[in-house]
């Protein structure tokens, strides 16, 4: 009979992801998640394999939540310019306001872009994104050409505010997307 686990998979991962958010993925060995989840390192080889397999479950279990906040906040969004505007700045309340932080999430970045099926799940995220944004621009000529603008212009507004760090990150991605619309307006 198998032992009962005293940490679930989905406590772990989130242990996991903690871990990579606050020390970078570097940091996320099996002996650092074992002092931070208090099991034994043989009990993590046992579920992920390697190292690399468990990045890749928690990056996974990452996007899974992600995912999930996309299509809950695209469906409770008006489907209106200002509905976009909401799910984008709904979307930027995870980044905090600490620019440093920030910054150091990119390179979880990093490791999507290096894995092919995490890359796979980031341009899945994306597509699923454009279209919720269309659907929410869709009196706008080309609503699907507006939406991938409009998106390149909020993760250029995260970018921007990570280096200027002024105020609240979503009052500074919310002023952007304004400018935005604001600018493209006919």
């Amino acid at each position: 009979m198998p032992r009962r686990r005293t940490v679930s998979d989905e406590q772990l991962l989130a242990m996991v992801l903690a871990l990579i958010h606050a020390e970078g993925p570097d940091a996320a060995t099996f002996a650092a998640v074992a002092k931070a989840s208090g099991l034994s390192g043989s009990t993590l080889v046992q579920r992920f394999a390697t190292k690399a397999a468990m990045m890749r479950a928690a990056l996974l279990h990452a996007w899974d939540r992600l995912d999930m906040e996309t299509a809950r906040l695209a469906g409770t969004v008006p489907k209106t310019p200002e509905g976009a505007i909401t799910l984008l700045v709904g979307l930027s309340q995870d980044y905090g306001d600490n620019a440093a932080a920030y910054g150091e999430g990119l390179l979880v970045l990093r490791e999507d872009f290096r894995d092919p099926v995490l890359r796979a799940r980031g341009a899945a995220w994306g597509t699923a994104l454009t279209a919720a944004i269309a659907q929410c621009l869709g009196s706008a000529k080309a609503p699907e050409t507006m939406a991938r603008l409009m998106l390149s212009q909020w993760q250029g507004s995260l970018l921007w505010w990570g280096f200027s760090a002024e105020g609240p990150v979503t009052a500074y991605v919310e002023t952007e997307l304004r400018c935005f619309l604001a600018a493209i307006k006919p």
